[in-house]
Formats: C-alpha cells, structure tokens, sequence
C-alpha cells in the first residue's frame, strides 16, 4: 500500500507513420518531375504541392526505377502498387513503346494529333527565322454575338509590322490526298485573319503531288514536316518550303 504499484508488461506494436518506403519514393519522383521542367505552368504548381505535402512527413531519399519493382504489397498497402508503376516511369526518363517488355504499366492514349501541332509549334519557335514569328493555338470569335470560335493552330507573322502572313493547320493523318474538309478549314482561318498564305502540314509527304493553288485570292499548300530520319533536317526542309515565294501552277483553282 505504501510503495507504487509497478508492473512492466511486454507490449508489441505497430507503429503507422508516415515515414516509410512507400511514401519516400513517391516524394522522390515529385521531387524529380518537378526539377524536369517537362510540367506546363497549369501542372507545375499541383507537382510542387503535392511535392511539399509529402515531403512533409517523408523524408526525401533518393531511388532508382528499379526500387519500384521489389516492393512488397498487401492488403493495406495495395493502392500504392499504382503509384509505385507511375514512379517507375518517370524515373525511368523513358517514353513507352509498341515493343513487349518485362513488367507491367498502367495504359493510356496519346492524342498524337495534339501533340504533331505543339511539336511542329515548339520546333519552329526554337528555330525562330530573321523577321518572323509564331504564334500558337490563336483563337478567333465570330458570328454577330461572338458566340462561335475558331482556333486556329500557327500563325506566321511579321516581327516588324505584326500581320498575318500565313495560317498553319496541322494534321496528324496519312492520306492518299488532301481533303475537301481541310482545305476548307484552313481557307476559312485565312480569311478570317485577312491573310493570302493557307498551309496544311501533314507528318509524311502526301502519295500524290502536293497541292499548291489558289483559291480566289488565298494561296493555299500542302507541306510536310516529316518525323522520320533527323528531325532538324526535316525542320529546315519544311520551313524553307513553308517560305517559298513560287507562283502555283497554271492549274491552279480561281
């Protein structure tokens, strides 16, 4: 009664914290995405705050792709197995393939027709042509109440005065020839900006004779940016054809 009661009793536990494998390996590969400089200014910003939230209570150590595949998973950790694939990938720095490989991803699509126009846009922009510039996904309000909307993907311009000198639609397709649609389309954002160059760029040159014709006062061209073989080269290909002053043929449409 007088001395405290003292009882030591063996207790074992399991202490949840944080601070394991499977977080510190998903704050390392924010870590790297956001040092990529791959994120768009919309992406960035949520990278680096879910960056931040973790790192927070996992410590930042570095990994390699291979960490991703020896992971063990169970029934309370089951839903970093997807995280853990996405780290792989990134951490990998590679793109996927058409080829069979050892392990296994998680599936998605590339929108390739998107990505030929910020390509071809980004290529030129990081070639810029003495008194020329580019401008990217230009959009166009039309109709008495501005309530439809053209965006049109290129705009060539000139540095000095500022105006139009050709449209650029891309297209991401292979066909035997140019469609009506198409030259439609690129005709009607010519006239939309006021300018007498229409181009259409398709990624492989088109099977039969390029078009190159007027119709009214509009210039309108087929011209291909190939992706095969070195790209640079096929950059220069293009923009040399893409500037080329020479009349249509005597065929052309009036």
């Amino acid at each position: 009664m007088r001395t405290p009661w003292k009882v030591g009793l063996s207790c074992n536990f399991e202490d949840h914290r944080a601070d394991v494998d499977d977080n510190q390996l998903i704050a390392w590969t924010l870590n790297r995405i956001a040092r990529s400089r791959l994120c768009t200014e919309r992406v960035l910003p949520a990278v680096r705050k879910a960056y931040r939230s973790l790192a927070g209570v996992a410590r930042v150590l570095p990994y390699t792709s291979e960490s991703c595949v020896n992971q063990k998973y169970n029934r309370l950790n089951e839903d970093y197995r997807l995280l853990h694939s996405l780290c792989r990938f990134f951490l990998e720095n590679t793109g996927p393939s058409h080829e069979a490989a050892d392990h296994t991803m998680l599936p998605f699509l590339v929108d390739m027709a998107s990505l030929f126009e910020v390509f071809v846009a980004k290529w030129l922009q990081a070639h810029p042509v003495e008194g020329l510039q580019t401008r990217a996904q230009e959009r166009i309000l039309i109709g008495e109440n501005e309530d439809l909307e053209l965006r049109i993907d290129l705009l060539v311009t000139d540095s000095a005065k500022g105006n139009v000198l050709a449209v650029v639609d891309t297209k991401y397709k292979v066909p035997d020839s140019t469609s009506t649609d198409d030259v439609s389309q690129v005709v009607a954002y010519a006239e939309a900006k006021g300018c007498q160059e229409a181009v259409l760029v398709y990624p492989i040159s088109l099977r039969r004779p390029l078009l190159d014709t007027r119709i009214g006062k509009i210039r309108v061209r087929t011209l291909a940016f190939r992706l095969d073989g070195d790209l640079d080269t096929n950059g220069l290909s293009f923009v040399r054809e893409l500037l080329s002053k020479q009349p249509p043929p005597a065929s052309a449409l009036a």
